[in-house]
C-alpha cells in the first residue's frame, strides 16, 4: 500500500508525520509524496488560528477531490478541536484525536481494513523516507501544556503534559543516525516542560542525547523563556548544541504579556538574550510575535517595538491577532479593528528585516561548519544552487556544477555576501 502523509502547522506535526512514516514501513508499506497515487493519505492538521483551521479544511477537501479513491485519515488539532465537523468532511474515513496520536497507524490499519504485509517487508535502508533529502529530523520529545496563555487553543488541544522516556528519545535518534540523518531538532508543545510528569527535566535528557548519541548537530524547538536553568546556558559549551534559540516574545510591552498571560516581562526576555550572547556572540536569537492583541493602545506599542528593535533578532515570526473562539482573549475587550493591525503588522515586518540583515551582515566574513541539504536550484545547463545551514541556522547558498553533490556533508565555508534570503558562499 502507498502512504502519503501530509502535515500543516508545527514542528511537533512533522515529528508525529516522521514516527507514522517509520510505522507505516515498518508494517510493510510504502511511503510516496504523491498523494494522487496512494492508498492511504494522513492529514496531521492545524488549528493555532482561525485561518489554520481553515487551510486544514481546504486541505483535506482538495486531497479527497484529487484522489477520492484513497482513504483519508485525519488527525492534529483541527481534528481534535472539532471532531464532528472534520468527520463530516466528504472524503473522511477516520478522525483520530491528539490523545490517540500514539494508535494512529494501528488504528487505521485496523479500522480502515487495510491488508497489512509481513513487518520489514521495505529494504531497511528505506526507513524514514520522510526525512531523506532534508538531512534534519524533528523528534517529538513532549506534548502537552500545563500553562494557558490567554490567546492559545493548541493547548487545549493538546492535553496534559506527557514527556517520552529519555531512552526512547535515544533510541530514536541513534536510529535515524543509522539512516544517514546528521542533524535532530528536539521538538514539544511546551519543550522546556520537558520531565514534569516524570522527574526529569530538559537539561537532563539533553545531555543523554549529546553523551549516548553520535548525532553530529543537536537542535531545540520553540522553547518558552521562562524555565531556563543556570546549567542549560552550560550546555552550548559543547560545540554539537548547535547556538540557535527560538524563544517566543509574543510582545515587547509587559502590559499586554500580563493580558496574555505570559510568565516573562520584557527585562527577564532581555537578561536571557544577553547571557546567550556573551556565551557566544552571534549566537542566533528568534522569536514570535502577536500584533493588534486586544486592548493593545498605541504605547504600548510603542514599548513593544522599541524593546524589539533593542534585542535585535535574526528572524521574527509575525502573527497578526484574530479572535480564537475557545481561548480567553476572545472575549477580551477592546478588539482592535483589522486597519490598525495591519498597519502595525507592516511596521514590524520592515524592522524585522532590518534586523535580519544585521544579523546576517554581522556574521559575514565569518567561516562556519554548513551541513548541506539535498534541495537544489537549475541555473544553467551546467550549474545549480544548493542550500545548507551553519550551526546560528543561517541559510547559505552555494553554486556547483549541476553533477556535483554536497547532499549530508559537513563542510566549512566562508560567508561572503548576501544574496535573496541567504547568504552566498564558495567551496
Amino acid at each position: 500500500m502507498l502512504v502519503h502523509l501530509k502535515t500543516l502547522g508545527c514542528r511537533l506535526n512533522e515529528a508525529e508525520l516522521e514516527t507514522w512514516a517509520q510505522a507505516f514501513q515498518k508494517a510493510g508499506h510504502r511511503i510516496t509524496r504523491e498523494a494522487e497515487s496512494a492508498n492511504l493519505v494522513v492529514i496531521n492538521s492545524c488549528a493555532v488560528t482561525q485561518d489554520a483551521a481553515r487551510k486544514s479544511r481546504n486541505l483535506i477537501r482538495r486531497i479527497h477531490r484529487d484522489n477520492p479513491r484513497a482513504k483519508l485519515v485525519v488527525s492534529g488539532c483541527y481534528a481534535t478541536l472539532n471532531r464532528d465537523e472534520a468527520a463530516a468532511l466528504m472524503g473522511v474515513d477516520l478522525v483520530v484525536g491528539n490523545r490517540d496520536k500514539d494508535q494512529l497507524v494501528e488504528q487505521a490499519l485496523a479500522e480502515l481494513d487495510v491488508t497489512t504485509m509481513p513487518a520489514m517487508s521495505t529494504e531497511p535502508g528505506e526507513i524514514s523516507l520522510f526525512t531523506r533529502g532534508r538531512q534534519r529530523a524533528f523528534v517529538k520529545v513532549q506534548d502537552g501544556c500545563r500553562y494557558r496563555c490567554t490567546f492559545c487553543i493548541v493547548t487545549v488541544a493538546r492535553g496534559e503534559e506527557v514527556s517520552r522516556p529519555i531512552a526512547d528519545v535515544i533510541g530514536e535518534i541513534n536510529s535515524l543516525h543509522r539512516q544517514g540523518i546528521d542533524e535532530v531538532v528536539l521538538t514539544g508543545v511546551h519543550l522546556g516542560g520537558y520531565g514534569s510528569d516524570s522527574g526529569q527535566n530538559l537539561v537532563e535528557l539533553i545531555k543523554a542525547v549529546l553523551a549516548e548519541t553520535p548525532i553530529a548537530r543537536l537542535r531545540l524547538g520553540s522553547l518558552e523563556p521562562w524555565e531556563l536553568s543556570d546549567e542549560f546556558f552550560e550546555l552550548f559549551d559543547n560545540p554539537r548544541l548547535m547556538p540557535h534559540l527560538h524563544l517566543p516574545l509574543q510582545s515587547g510591552s509587559d502590559s499586554v504579556l500580563r493580558r496574555m498571560a505570559r510568565r516573562c516581562k520584557t527585562a527577564e526576555f532581555a537578561r536571557i538574550v544577553e547571557r546567550l550572547r556573551a556565551r557566544m556572540p552571534y549566537f542566533n536569537v528568534t522569536t514570535d510575535v502577536i500584533v493588534g492583541f486586544p486592548g493593545e493602545t498605541e504605547q504600548e506599542w510603542r514599548e513593544s517595538v522599541d524593546f524589539i528593535g533593542r534585542t535585535g533578532f535574526g528572524h521574527v515570526h509575525i502573527f497578526t491577532y484574530s479572535r480564537r473562539e475557545g481561548t480567553k482573549a476572545a472575549s477580551l475587550p477592546d478588539q482592535l479593528p483589522d486597519s490598525v493591525k495591519k498597519e502595525r503588522s507592516r511596521e514590524l515586518h520592515r524592522l524585522a528585516e532590518e534586523m535580519k540583515l544585521k544579523f546576517l551582515t554581522d556574521n559575514l566574513s565569518r567561516e562556519f561548519p554548513v551541513l548541506w541539504e539535498g534541495y537544489s536550484e537549475p541555473l544553467s545547463e551546467n550549474q545549480k544552487r544548493v542550500y545548507g545551514y551553519t550551526p546560528n541556522y543561517i541559510r547559505v547558498g552555494c553554486v556547483i556544477g549541476r553533477e556535483e553533490s554536497l547532499e549530508n556533508r559537513i563542510l566549512q565555508a566562508e560567508l561572503k555576501t548576501i544574496g535573496d534570503n541567504y547568504v552566498l558562499t564558495e567551496i
